[in-house]
């Protein structure tokens, strides 16, 4: 009732912050497998949002850092929001795959 009182609960940087990250992180890109195929940021790994949410023990492990991605920003958030409340340390990436300068994958 009063979402705007409470604090997310992770961090979230901005996705021009990414680049200096890249190889030092596990990033993982929440869009579906076609979203991804068509680029995705180098370095990330694809984990269906839906499918991570559902079984997140399948995907990650408690002890560690994930950065998450998605095409603009909100599905990432969202499932930071999730997996944060279930006790995983995630770190949201604002402004998604479509803000990043860098070339895409595929």
């Amino acid at each position: 009732m009063f979402s705007f009182l409470n604090k997310n609960k992770f961090k979230s940087i901005d996705i021009s912050e990414l680049e200096n990250l890249r190889g030092k992180i596990t990033l993982i890109d929440v869009r579906n497998p076609e979203e991804y195929r068509e680029g995705h940021v180098p370095g990330a790994k694809n984990a269906p949002m839906n499918f991570v949410l559902q079984s997140p023990e399948k995907y990650l492990n408690k002890s560690k850092e994930y950065y998450i991605i998605c095409q603009s920003g909100m599905r990432s958030a969202k499932t930071c929001g999730k997996l944060s409340d279930m006790g995983f340390n995630v770190v949201n990436v604002k402004g998604g795959t479509s803000s990043y300068n860098g070339n895409l994958q595929k």
